[in-house]
C-alpha cells in the first residue's frame, strides 16, 4: 500500500494540496543532482529538480490548480499533462515543447514554414490528407502521446464521409494547433500477432545493450594475459641466456645480448603506451620490474650492484620453479590455456554482433524470435566484427534481447518474462488495445485505435480531489469522434469479455495472494466498459491521502460480493453481514440512492474498523480502507462473479498460492527492520486466501486447511486457527489469540510482531 498512489481515482483530501509534498520532492531531486556518482542520474534529478520547480512555481501563482481534473489553465482535461510522483502536474502538456525533428522533416517536405500550426494547417490540405490516409494504411507511425492521433483520426473520418465529424474534431483541436502534436512520429509496420504482446520493444534492447561499455577489470586481465604475461617471458628467456646453472654470470654479457636488450626495452615502452590498463609492470619488486631494471643497467654497461642481481636472482628463481622453463611442456601448457582464456570474446564485442541484428528489425516491435538474435557468431560476423566463429552468446546478455520477446502473454509467463502482477499490468494496455481494435471493422481504423490506446495507458494520473475520477479514453474527443464506428454486434461484445476474462484469469492464478496493482485494474474497468458491462472494479487507496469516505461504486462491489459469498467461510471469518451489504447496495439501485449508500457504506467501514476518528492518523486511515476492501473482496468477487473467472488449476490451487505468498511475507516481516509493510502484504494474501478456500467444495476446503495447518509457521497459528473455526460454522473475534483474524492495518502494535 504505497504512501501515495497515482493511479487511485478517489483520493487526497484538501490538505495534499499544499506545498510540503512538493518542497520535499524539490529537496530530494536537487540533492540527487548534487551528490550522485553518475553523470546521467545527476542530469536526470536536475531535470526532475526543474520540474518540480515549476509544479511550485504554478501552485504559488494559481495557473495550477492541483487537484483538479484540468489542473493547467488554458488546457483541457482531454490534454495530456506532464505529471510528476503523487500526481502533481508540472503546468506543461506531454505534446507540446520545441518541434520535434519529425515535425520539421514534414515542414520542409511540405515547403511550408517550420511551425506546428503551419503543419497543422497543410495536414487538412489535399496533399496533407493524401499523406495521412498513406500513413494510416501502412501504419508505419506510433503514437507515443494520445494527441498524436488525432489529425489521424480526421483523416480517417474524411475518408469514411464524415466531414461534420471530421469538422467538428478540427474545431476542437485548431485552438490549440500551435502548441501541441496532434501527427504521430514515423515507426515500423506492425506485422505481429495482435494475440502477441512485448514488454519492452527491440529499440528498447538496442538501447539496453548499447550502454554496455567494456569491463575494465576483464580487460586489464586481457591485457596482461595477452601483452604482459609474453613479454615477461620474453624477458625471462633473454636473461636466462645470460646465466650459467641458473646463475647470472658476473662477466659482461655479449654486445648482441645486449643489442637484443635494448630492442626489448624499446618494445617495452612501446607496449606501455600501447596498453595502459595493466599497471602491476610498473610496481617496483614484481618480476618483470624486476627483470626490465636489471636489463637497463646491463644494456647501459653498468654492472649489477648487490642488491639488484640478487633481486634478479630471486625474479629468475621463482619464475621458473612457477612455471617452468619457457618453451617447456609444463610452462607451454599454461600459456596455452591463459591465450584461451583471452582469446573469448569480452561481453561487450559480443554485444556489438547483437546490435547488427537487431538493427535490421523494426524498432517499435516485440521480438518474435529471440532465439535467431541469441544464436552464436556466425562466420560472415567473425570475420565482421573479430569475434571467434562459434562463439556462444554469454548469459548476460540474454535479458535486454529476451526482454523484448513478442509472444501471447502466456508464453511470455511460462518462460519467466512476467515475473509480477505489476510486469502483468505493463502488458495488460497491449492485450485490451488489441480487443478494442477487433471492434472495428476497418483495418485502418483498427491500427489506430489499437495505438492510440496503447498510449492512452502510459498517461499518468493526476492527484484528484472530491472524488473525481481520471479521465478516460472515450472523453478524448478524437476517440469519441469514432465511437459510433464500434460493431455493437454480440461477437464485438463478446470478445471484449473475453479479453477482461483472459486478464482476470492469469492476474488471480498467474500471482495469487497479490495486490492486483491499480493500472491492472483500470484496463479491467476499461474492458469491461468497451464490452458495455458497467462492473464496479475498485482502486487501491493510499492511507495518507484518504479523504475518509468511499464513492458508490465500492458499495455496489460489496453488493456484488454479498451475492457470491453470503453463508461462506468468508463472511463468517471475518464476521460481516452480507445480507444488510446486498440490502445496501440494491437500495443504490432501486432507488437512485447513490451518494446516501455512500455514505452508509463509508460509516460501515468505520464502524468495523473501530470507528477511528475521521482523517485521523494514516494507520486509522488504513484500518478503515481495509475494511472496505474486505467486504469488497478488492475485486475477486467481482471477477468470478459477473465476469465468470476460474484460476488455472481452479480454487484450491489458487487458494494454497495465496497461503505460500502470506507464509513468505510473515517469514520477511521476521528479518526487516521496518516490517510493517510486509505484514500488510500478508494481511492482503490472506484475505484471498480466504476467498479462495470460500470458493472450494467442502472436501477441496478440508483437503487445502489440512494442508495448512502442516505448513505454517508458528507465528500464523492464531491466524490458522481462525480459519478452522470459520470452516467448522463458527464464528472469529478480531482480537482472540486461540482464532483471530489477520488484517494488516492496526493503530497500535500488530499482534504479529509481538515478541
Amino acid at each position: 500500500m504505497s504512501a501515495m498512489d497515482s493511479n487511485a481515482e478517489q483520493q487526497h483530501s484538501t490538505t495534499t494540496t499544499s506545498t510540503d509534498y512538493a518542497h520535499g520532492q524539490l529537496a530530494r531531486a536537487f540533492a540527487v543532482a548534487l551528490s550522485h556518482p553518475d553523470p546521467a542520474t545527476r542530469s536526470r534529478a536536475d531535470a526532475r529538480a526543474g520540474r518540480w520547480r515549476a509544479v511550485l512555481a504554478g501552485m504559488l501563482d494559481g495557473s495550477l490548480r492541483i487537484g483538479s481534473r484540468t489542473p493547467v489553465a488554458g488546457l483541457p482535461a482531454w490534454v495530456t499533462p506532464e505529471v510528476e510522483r503523487g500526481g502533481f502536474a508540472t503546468g506543461r502538456a506531454c505534446a507540446e515543447g520545441p518541434l520535434q525533428p519529425y515535425e520539421v522533416a514534414a515542414c520542409r517536405a511540405a515547403g511550408i514554414p517550420e511551425g506546428r500550426a503551419a503543419l497543422f494547417a497543410y495536414s487538412l490540405t489535399e496533399a496533407g490528407l493524401t499523406g495521412l490516409w498513406a500513413l494510416l494504411d501502412s501504419e508505419r507511425y506510433r503514437v507515443t502521446v494520445p494527441e498524436e492521433a488525432a489529425l489521424l483520426t480526421v483523416a480517417w473520418l474524411v475518408r469514411a464521409g464524415e466531414q461534420s465529424a471530421a469538422l467538428e474534431l478540427v474545431g476542437v483541436l485548431a485552438p490549440f494547433a500551435a502548441r501541441l502534436r496532434f501527427t504521430p512520429p514515423p515507426g515500423d509496420s506492425a506485422g505481429a500477432s495482435p494475440d502477441a504482446v512485448h514488454r519492452r520493444s527491440v529499440g528498447d534492447a538496442v538501447t539496453a545493450l548499447a550502454s554496455l561499455r567494456p569491463n575494465r577489470l576483464v580487460e586489464t586481465q586481457r591485457e596482461a594475459l595477452t601483452v604482459w604475461l609474453p613479454f615477461s617471458d620474453e624477458l625471462l628467456a633473454h636473461w636466462l641466456e645470460a646465466t650459467q646453472d641458473g646463475q647470472p654470470l658476473d662477466a659482461d654479457p655479449s654486445p648482441e645480448w645486449r643489442r637484443r636488450g635494448a630492442e626489448l626495452l624499446l618494445r617495452y615502452r612501446t607496449l606501455a603506451a600501447a596498453h595502459p590498463l595493466c599497471g602491476k609492470h610498473r610496481r617496483r619488486g614484481t618480476n618483470l620490474a624486476v627483470l626490465r631494471s636489471a636489463l637497463e643497467t646491463a644494456v647501459a654497461g653498468e654492472p649489477l650492484d648487490p642488491r639488484l642481481r640478487g633481486l634478479l636472482r630471486s625474479a629468475v628463481d621463482g619464475m621458473v620453479s612457477k612455471r617452468g622453463l619457457p618453451g617447456s611442456e609444463t610452462h607451454s601448457a599454461l600459456r596455452a590455456a591463459q591465450a584461451e582464456q583471452a582469446a573469448l570474446p569480452s561481453h561487450h564485442a559480443i554485444a556489438q554482433v547483437l546490435l547488427s541484428r537487431l538493427a535490421v528489425l523494426g524498432q517499435d516491435d516485440g521480438l518474435a524470435e529471440p532465439d535467431a538474435v541469441l544464436m552464436p557468431v556466425t562466420a560472415a560476423e567473425a570475420a565482421e566484427f573479430g569475434v571467434p566463429a562459434a562463439s556462444a552468446v554469454p548469459a548476460a546478455l540474454f535479458k535486454p534481447v529476451l526482454a523484448a520477446t513478442s509472444a501471447p502473454v502466456e508464453t511470455l509467463i511460462e518462460r519467466g518474462l512476467v515475473p509480477s502482477a505489476e510486469v502483468l499490468a505493463e502488458l495488460a494496455p497491449q492485450l485490451a488495445a488489441a480487443a478494442e481494435a477487433e471492434a472495428h471493422a476497418d483495418p485502418a481504423l483498427r491500427g489506430l485505435v489499437s495505438a492510440g490506446h496503447r498510449a492512452f495507458a502510459g498517461r499518468r494520473s493526476l492527484l484528484l480531489l472530491d472524488y473525481a475520477h481520471q479521465i478516460r479514453a472515450e472523453e478524448l474527443p478524437w476517440v469519441r469522434a469514432v465511437r459510433p464506428y464500434r460493431s455493437g454486434d454480440p461477437a464485438a461484445q463478446q470478445s471484449g469479455l473475453a479479453a477482461l476474462r483472459r486478464l482476470g484469469e492469469l492476474a488471480v492464478g498467474t500471482f495469487p495472494g497479490t495486490v492486483l496493482p491499480n493500472p491492472l485494474i483500470s484496463e479491467l474497468a476499461g474492458l469491461a466498459r468497451r464490452a458495455d458491462s458497467a462492473l464496479p472494479f475498485t482502486e487501491e487507496l493510499a492511507a495518507d491521502i484518504f479523504m475518509g469516505g468511499f464513492t458508490p461504486k465500492f458499495a455496489a462491489a460489496a453488493g456484488i460480493a454479498a451475492g457470491l459469498l453470503e453463508g461462506t467461510l468468508y463472511e463468517r471469518y471475518f464476521g460481516i453481514d452480507y445480507a444488510g451489504v446486498r440490502a445496501l447496495a440494491q437500495r443504490a439501485e432501486e432507488d437512485g440512492e447513490r451518494s446516501v449508500v455512500a455514505r452508509e457504506f463509508s460509516e460501515l467501514c468505520r464502524r468495523r474498523a473501530g470507528s477511528p476518528a475521521l482523517r485521523g492518523s494514516v494507520a486509522a486511515n488504513g484500518t478503515v480502507i481495509e475494511q472496505a476492501q474486505i467486504l469488497t473482496t478488492h475485486n475477486l468477487a467481482v471477477l468470478a462473479g459477473p465476469v465468470g473467472v476460474v484460476p488455472t488449476g481452479g480454487w484450491p490451487t489458487a487458494a494454497l498460492g495465496a497461503f505460500t505468498t502470506a507464509r513468505r511475507l510473515v517469514a520477511l516481516a521476521e528479518r526487516l527492520p521496518r516490517p510493517l509493510l510486509a505484514v500488510k502484504n500478508a494481511a492482503f494474501a490472506w484475505r484471498q486466501l480466504v476467498f479462495h478456500l470460500s470458493l472450494c467444495s467442502p472436501q477441496e476446503q478440508v483437503a487445502v486447511l489440512a494442508e495448512i495447518e502442516r505448513d505454517h509457521p508458528p507465528r500464523l497459528s492464531p491466524a490458522v486457527a481462525g480459519l478452522q473455526l470459520a470452516a467448522a460454522g463458527g464464528g472469529v473475534e478480531p482480537d482472540d489469540a486461540d482464532g483471530r483474524r489477520f488484517l494488516g492495518w492496526t493503530v497500535g502494535p500488530h499482534w504479529l510482531l509481538r515478541r
